[in-house]
């Protein structure tokens, strides 16, 4: 019987037979073997899963939410983030924008909910703007674009990064917004920004299109002012202290 079992490929079956192989039949339990087992197979397929949903979400480095040094957060950031990290935005399908100066946590603050949410199950996506809109033009030319609606629409949250960096063309502004209003008011979507929403009519040179995206992007959103003091320029100021 041994024999048989130790042949599937279970790394922590080991583990489980070392203690039962000490016992001899009649002695052995063998129901309490099997929940025992069937116990470790389904936590090693939620700790998969797990795993599965942050390699997917394709974020450029793990910070998690435990990692930032809170007390040197915009106030604003320090007063709504143990609301925001409870996740409950997911649920309700809002959004959240964290606008500010470069340096202040807004990509740290991103990446620590998406990894979060990602740990409780949620299926999240994170890419820059820039990336984005590649990847829809790309789409758009190869006629797949439809497709890839479809796979933007079901994540359940999906971060765009760094928007505002870069400027778009008539063409790129529709195709960015009509891509982001498919989540609207349905599913959440969080976007790191260093521009306040008054100069977004310079990325899209559309006062008209800028409206009804800023309209559909805050409808009930979380807006976080990270306006402060730079990490990378407090952490510069300490070295040449020194």
């Amino acid at each position: 019987m041994w024999t048989t079992v130790k042949s599937y490929d279970y790394p922590y079956l080991e583990e489980i037979l070392r203690p039962w192989q000490k016992k001899l039949p009649p002695s052995l339990n063998y129901e309490d073997f099997l929940l025992q087992l069937m116990e470790r197979e389904y936590e090693a397929r939620v700790e998969n899963r797990k795993k599965s949903h942050i390699r997917q979400a394709n974020f450029p480095s793990k910070m998690y939410l435990n990692d930032l040094m809170r007390e040197q957060l915009p106030p604003n950031a320090m007063e709504k983030l143990p609301l925001l990290e409870r996740l409950d935005f997911i649920e309700s399908g809002q959004n959240i924008v964290l606008a500010g100066n470069p340096g202040t946590g807004k990509t740290h603050i991103a990446i620590g909910l998406g990894l979060k949410a990602c740990l409780q199950g949620y299926r999240v996506l994170f890419t820059t703007v820039h990336k984005l809109l590649t990847q829809i033009r790309e789409s758009h030319s190869q006629r797949t674009l439809k497709v890839m609606e479809a796979r933007f629409e079901k994540y359940d949250l999906v971060i765009c990064d760094e928007f505002g960096y870069v400027s778009f063309d008539k063409e790129g502004s529709e195709l960015l917004f009509n891509h982001l209003s498919l989540r609207a008011g349905r599913k959440s979507t969080i976007i790191t920004t260093n521009l306040g929403f008054e100069r977004w009519e310079e990325i899209f040179g559309d006062p008209v299109l800028t409206a009804a995206l800023v309209d559909r992007l805050t409808h009930k959103a979380h807006l976080i002012n990270m306006n402060g003091e730079s990490y990378r320029l407090k952490e510069t100021k300490q070295m040449m202290n020194k």
